[in-house]
C-alpha cells in the first residue's frame, strides 16, 4: 500500500471491493477505443481474474485512477516478446494462458487511467511504479508495456518512428506518455505497427466522431494516433492503432 496527499494506491487483490467501482472514472479515452474487439471481449474480465496484477488509487471513498496488467507467456509457442499486434495479442495471450494452465513470464501493461480531476499531480509515476511493485510480487521480472503516446494525436500524420525519435534537450522522449515510462526506468524496444486495430461500419464512426465519413481515404479524427482508412463502396473504416513497447526490469519479490 502506497498513501501520499490521502490518496491510497493498492492492488485490487488487496480492495476487492473496488472492482466494480475502478470505471468511475472521468476519463479523456476517444469513444472509438471502446469497440476495439479484443479489448471489448476481454477487458472488463481483466480486474476479475488478474486482480494481483492490477492497481487502484482512491481519495477518500472516491476512486480516481486505476492501472491494468495482466501476466502471460513472453516466450510459449515460439511468441516474439513484442508482437506487432502488441495490445491486442497481449491480451489474448493472458487468457489464453490462464485457460491452459500455463506458467507466465512477463506482465503487459493495459492501461493506466487518471480521473481529469487528477491530471497534473504526479499520480501517473505512482500508479506505474505501484504496478510494476504489484507485478514484481507475482514473482515477474519484467514489464512490458505496448504505450500509447499520449500527444501524438495532435500529429496523426507523422510516421509514428519519427514521432518516437524525438527528445528534448535533456534527452527525455518529446511525448509526455513515454517520458513517464522512460523516467521510470523503462527502454524503448520498437513499435507495434498493428497493436490495435478498430473497424465499425461508417454509420458506426459517424456516431463515435460526429465526423461524416462520406470520402474515401484517410480521415483524421480526434484522438486518433494516425488517419482512420475510410472506404465508402464497402461501408467500412478500419483504425488500426501503433503503439510502442517499452520494457522495464523489475526486481521479483517471490520465487
Amino acid at each position: 500500500m502506497t498513501v501520499v496527499d490521502d490518496i491510497v494506491i493498492t492492488s485490487l487483490a488487496e480492495r476487492p471491493s473496488l472492482v466494480p467501482r475502478i470505471y468511475d472514472i472521468t476519463h479523456t479515452w476517444p469513444e472509438f477505443i471502446a469497440h476495439d474487439q479484443v479489448g471489448a471481449a476481454l477487458l472488463h474480465q481483466v480486474p476479475g481474474e488478474f486482480p494481483d496484477h492490477c492497481v487502484v488509487a482512491t481519495d477518500g471513498e472516491r476512486v480516481v485512477a486505476r492501472g491494468l496488467s495482466v501476466p502471460f507467456d513472453a516466450h510459449g509457442d515460439g511468441r516474439v516478446p513484442t508482437p506487432d499486434t502488441g495490445w491486442d495479442q497481449v491480451l489474448v495471450w493472458a487468457f489464453r494462458d490462464r485457460r491452459r494452465g500455463c506458467p507466465t513470464t512477463a506482465a503487459g501493461a493495459l492501461e493506466i487511467t487518471i480521473d481529469t480531476e487528477y491530471l497534473g499531480r504526479g499520480l501517473s509515476y505512482r500508479m506505474l511504479a505501484a504496478m510494476k511493485d504489484a507485478v514484481a510480487r507475482q514473482g515477474h521480472d519484467v514489464l512490458m508495456a505496448p504505450v500509447r503516446p499520449n500527444a501524438k494525436h495532435r500529429e496523426p500524420r507523422v510516421a509514428l518512428p519519427d514521432y518516437v525519435g524525438r527528445r528534448r534537450d535533456d534527452g527525455l522522449p518529446a511525448d509526455p506518455w513515454l517520458r513517464v515510462h522512460v523516467k521510470a526506468g523503462g527502454s524503448i524496444v520498437r513499435i507495434a505497427p498493428a497493436s490495435m486495430t478498430v473497424g465499425g461500419s461508417l454509420a458506426q464512426w459517424r456516431e463515435w466522431t460526429g465526423l461524416p465519413f462520406t470520402e474515401d481515404g484517410p480521415v483524421e479524427v480526434p484522438g486518433a494516433l494516425v488517419p482512420v482508412h475510410c472506404d465508402t463502396a464497402h461501408d467500412r473504416a478500419v483504425y488500426v492503432e501503433p503503439n510502442v513497447w517499452v520494457r522495464h526490469e523489475v526486481e521479483p519479490t517471490t520465487a
